[in-house]
């Protein structure tokens, strides 16, 4: 075994955790000093000539973008995803599985099994309020010490790829060539359009793809869960004589806005949502208590107050928000087909029955609408980025499609609000992990985190954790779940915490405690028993003092211990969302702002002389 050569070699050089390299074992391996932008020290990787034949498994390791918890069709979604099924049926679905409320913190609790306001990556820099900026913890990257996944098994032996959403920083030192991916090919923004090589909100100027840590463009074919498939096959390809595991990190678009599908996906969900999102929120709901992924007698809650009745649409926009989720339900199944192709290649190549799959979503389904709010401004900006939202092509090139808070939290159900608040909705998603020596089909109902799942790679690998120099994981293997060896890792007594942008939770056994800002939330505390109630109906810090006070405490110390910050008084995530927007427009386009406001001041001085020479004539005349 590959890890317990190189805890022998990391004894003879007297450093256990690689912050000196003094010796060599003659005829195994050299080790050579590592140290990698941004991150600790690692010892170098052991070379699988020096060894033979490495028998360890194979890693692929798959993030959805917005994807609820009954999205996938083994969890009762209306998409087709055979693929995914096919690989939860021959494992364990996780169904007491959380995340946090937003993409990068979940990344990079996912990448590390570090909390994220460890990471550098407590929110997102879209919406980081100018308080925050560059404090510990909001860099909006990897900090130093910082250690992911990838870096831990490269240093371990493994070849090490990634393709797809990065999110976790841009620029030199910020990328995952940095951070312990042999070969990536990465977007370093939150989205970006699926068709093409450009921005999808006015955020961005650009899509920022990177290969290897440089600049990149993407081909005229460009689909992207086709080419992020593509890329990483391409990747596994060329190291597949080195003998070497592998570790394939494949992060998707899907579900993320602009909602995109070939029209072909789109069209075998026609009709599919025509009766609107109150009727498939209480459809997911019944499904999910016969599929006995909720209690039979579970409540679900109502839609939030705030939100619009399908009734009240005119007849033009419910086809449009119809269609708008048939191309939702596309996308997954587009996503699903190709990784069915990535399946394929490894059972092509015999190392299909040696890898272990690990299928997530980072957060539950997103609410945005942006002709919510600045609707005018948002729909110019459309125009000049050449989108549409046209109901005859909508989803394919072109066109800018999103499902909106309504259907949100329909996907949502049978939780309780969606992407960016805490209640399930927004933070219960699944979680398969399927491969050699898990047979099934499986189900664990054991609480779990984003942050379990390095912890539990590294594990499944063979590979040590902390070292000394590095930030200390806070996540736990889910290892003896698998093996059915314990029946929880988080015990009735140890709290777990999240906190993104001041929506805040914190589990303790079947419990949770959790705020929820404006709009969609009133930041009050609330306590639920998410095991009997998953849907969150029935308030309990009234019944339970002494609990919902335990809980508080309980809280309060997380925050101390990870440096979580308190947002300024009066944030709100989608009104700095829109000021960040604006002043990096600015930023983008200050020559042109400059050339309209010098226009805009020499108009006002043409206006000032003339009425100055009207008045002149005036005084003349008289």
């Amino acid at each position: 075994m590959i890890w317990a050569v190189t805890v022998l070699v990391r004894r003879c050089t007297g450093d256990s955790h690689g912050i000196r390299r003094r010796g060599m074992l003659v005829g195994l391996l050299c080790v050579a000093a590592f140290l990698a932008a941004g991150l600790g020290p690692m010892t170098a990787p052991v070379r699988a000539e020096a060894r033979g034949a490495d028998t360890r498994p194979n890693f692929v390791l798959i993030m959805v973008d917005d994807a609820g918890f009954m999205d996938f069709g083994v969890c009762g979604g209306e998409a087709a995803t055979p693929n995914i099924d096919r690989l939860a049926g021959n494992g364990v679905l996780f169904t007491n599985y959380h995340t946090s409320p937003l993409c990068a913190p979940s990344r990079a609790m996912l990448l590390t099994g570090v909390d994220n306001h460890r990471t550098g990556v407590a929110t997102i820099p879209e919406i980081l309020p100018p308080e925050l900026r560059g404090r510990p913890g909001y860099s909006m990257h990897l900090e130093r010490g910082v250690v992911t996944v990838a870096s831990r098994l490269k240093a371990a032996g493994y070849r090490t790829y990634m393709t797809g959403k990065w999110h976790l920083g841009d620029g030199a030192g910020n990328l995952p060539d940095s951070h312990g991916f042999d070969r990536s090919f990465a977007l370093a923004a939150s989205g970006a359009d699926n068709w093409e090589q450009k921005a999808y909100i006015p955020y961005y100027d650009k899509a920022p793809w990177y290969e290897d840590g440089r600049p990149a463009k993407l081909p005229k074919d460009f689909y992207s869960s086709r080419f992020i498939v593509d890329r990483m096959i391409d990747y596994l390809d060329s190291g597949k004589d080195e003998g070497r595991p592998f570790f394939a990190y494949l992060a998707f678009q899907a579900l993320h806005i602009p909602v995109q599908a070939p029209p072909e996906f789109t069209a075998k969900y026609k009709g599919v949502y025509d009766k609107g999102w109150q009727a498939v929120r209480e459809a997911r709901w019944r499904r999910a208590r016969e599929l006995g992924l909720i209690p039979e007698d579970a409540p679900l809650a109502p839609m939030l107050p705030m939100l619009r009745k399908w009734e009240g649409l005119s007849e033009q926009d419910r086809r449009i928000y119809a269609k708008s989720m048939a191309v939702n339900a596309g996308m997954l199944d587009a996503m699903d087909h190709h990784i069915g192709r990535l399946l394929a290649y490894l059972e092509e190549k015999g190392k299909l029955d040696n890898t272990i799959f690990i299928i997530t979503s980072d957060n539950g389904p997103a609410p945005s609408n942006p002709f919510s709010s600045a609707a005018a401004a948002f729909k110019a900006w459309m125009r000049i980025a050449g989108y549409s939202r046209k109901l005859e092509n909508l989803g394919e090139k072109g066109s800018f499609v999103f499902i909106g808070p309504e259907w949100a939290e329909a996907a949502a159900s049978p939780g309780a609000f969606f992407k960016w608040q805490v209640g399930e909705g927004g933070l219960h998603v699944p979680l398969i992990i399927s491969g050699p020596g898990f047979s099934g089909p499986r189900r664990v109902g054991a609480l779990s985190f984003v942050s379990d799942v390095t912890p539990t790679i590294l594990d499944l690998a063979g590979v040590e954790g902390d070292g000394e120099g590095t930030v200390p994981m806070t996540g736990r293997s889910l290892l003896p779940l698998l093996r059915g060896q314990t029946e929880a890792v988080y015990g009735p007594d140890h709290p777990v915490g999240i906190e993104v942008s001041g929506q805040a939770a914190l589990f303790r056994g079947h419990y949770k405690l959790e705020r929820n800002t404006p709009p969609y939330g009133d930041g009050v505390w609330r306590l639920y028993d998410i095991t009997r109630d998953p849907g969150e109906t029935r308030n309990l810090a009234d019944e339970r003092p002494d609990l919902f006070s335990r809980l508080m405490s309980d809280y309060q110390a997380y925050t101390r211990k990870m440096g979580v910050l308190e947002t300024p008084k009066g944030y709100n995530m989608y009104e700095q969302l829109r000021i960040n927007t604006i002043r990096r427009a600015i930023r983008f386009h200050w020559v042109a702002v400059l050339a309209v406001a010098v226009g805009l001041v020499g108009l006002c001085a043409l206006f000032l002389l003339g009425l100055r020479a009207a008045f002149r004539r005036l005084r003349s005349a008289a």
